[in-house]
């Protein structure tokens, strides 16, 4: 079947929104011209312990979108994969999401939700692999006092294409931690956003990506600070090689009038490592009251340190060796925050092999 229409308009490119996505390349999932297949890929790959379920049921969104891929999705997708920890559940093992195969020929649309009760406790992996075309509206509901760390893994073979808003909404004293990476597929397309609805909470958002020879890959975040006494911090680095590799990350925070005593600060560093590469940084900060804490944000876009490579070539390394040397410990600070020792490692031996691909 093909995409219900919406009230939105289509995206012309000229939109800010919109200014730096290859439309072309979303294989209809904007216009509403993408053959839609009525799959329903997202599966748990494990047996998932007491006071833990994965249903499938109709629930509403829980806060309204101007994007219009994700109205798209609601608009066809009323059915929505559930991972529900009951409250007070403490979970020392991580819940693994993957994905069943996915299509080329033609897209599916993924609605998401994953809620934690009053002071849960619980770690949730998304693997995101294969080939496919998916548009995904991802919701994460923290109740008071609970804690989640999200990670979500962007491992697409070469040909993939992914829309997708992870949208996370934090009640008092809620922790919420994302660690969102980005390795693969043809075009990536992440809105991780968050807002605050009660003073107390915290949301740290991290992320890496790497992209070589014509992938596009964009992280456009944003955080709303509608309430006092919240914290957040953010902090993306990504890498490029290759001819037409694109990256672009926006970052917005918004801290509105009633938000005292906010914290916050936002990062973004790329790292170029060939000719014909672009990395986008776009840091953004609205502040529309005084009575804060601390507000800030940075941006650096630069090619390889050579006094780091001197310094290793002369202990007699290689240059290969130097530069993947470099790369690690670029992305270290953010891959060990993840916390799982064996996606540390694969992510890390990805990159290696994707710069030995593209000959950096």
């Amino acid at each position: 079947m093909s995409l219900l229409t919406t009230n939105y308009l289509t995206p012309t490119g000229r939109e800010e929104a919109w200014r730096f996505t290859p439309l072309k390349r979303l294989r209809g999932l904007h216009d509403g011209t993408a053959e839609i297949s009525l799959r329903s890929s997202l599966i748990v790959k494990e047996l998932l312990p007491s006071g833990v379920s994965f249903v499938r049921e109709e629930l509403p969104p829980l806060a309204t979108s101007d994007d219009i891929i994700i109205e798209r999705i609601r608009g066809n997708s009323p059915e929505v994969a559930h991972l529900s920890i009951s409250a007070n559940t403490e979970l020392e093992a991580p819940i693994h999401l993957g994905r069943l195969t996915g299509a080329l020929d033609s897209a599916e649309l993924s609605r998401v939700r994953i809620s934690l009760g009053a002071h849960a406790v619980a770690t949730v992996v998304v693997e995101n692999t294969g080939d496919t075309i998916l548009a995904e509206d991802l919701e994460i509901s923290l109740a008071p006092g609970s804690s989640l760390t999200f990670i979500t893994l962007q491992e697409f073979e070469s040909k993939s294409v992914y829309a997708a808003r992870h949208h996370a909404v934090i009640d008092r004293d809620a922790v919420f931690k994302s660690v969102t990476v980005t390795v693969g597929g043809d075009v990536v397309r992440i809105l991780p956003t968050v807002e605050f609805i009660a003073p107390g909470g915290s949301a740290e958002l991290l992320g890496v990506y790497f992209a070589t020879a014509g992938q596009f890959f964009e992280h456009r975040m944003h955080v709303d600070h509608a309430v006092p006494k919240a914290k957040s911090r953010v902090n993306f680095k990504g890498a490029l090689s290759g001819r037409d590799a694109h990256t672009v990350w926006i970052g917005d925070v918004l801290i509105r009038a009633v938000a005292e005593g906010t914290d916050t600060y936002e990062l973004n560093r790329n790292l170029l490592l060939s000719d014909g590469a672009r990395a986008d940084s776009v840091p953004n900060l609205e502040i529309e009251t005084g009575e804060i804490v601390g507000a800030g944000h940075a941006s650096t876009t630069g090619r390889f340190d050579d006094e780091q490579l001197f310094y290793l070539m002369s202990r007699g390394i290689a240059l290969e060796d130097a530069r993947r040397l470099v790369v690690r410990g670029f992305f270290n600070e953010i891959v060990i925050e993840i916390g799982i020792e064996a996606i540390q490692e694969r992510l890390m031996n990805r990159i290696d092999f994707e710069l030995e691909r593209a000959g950096a």
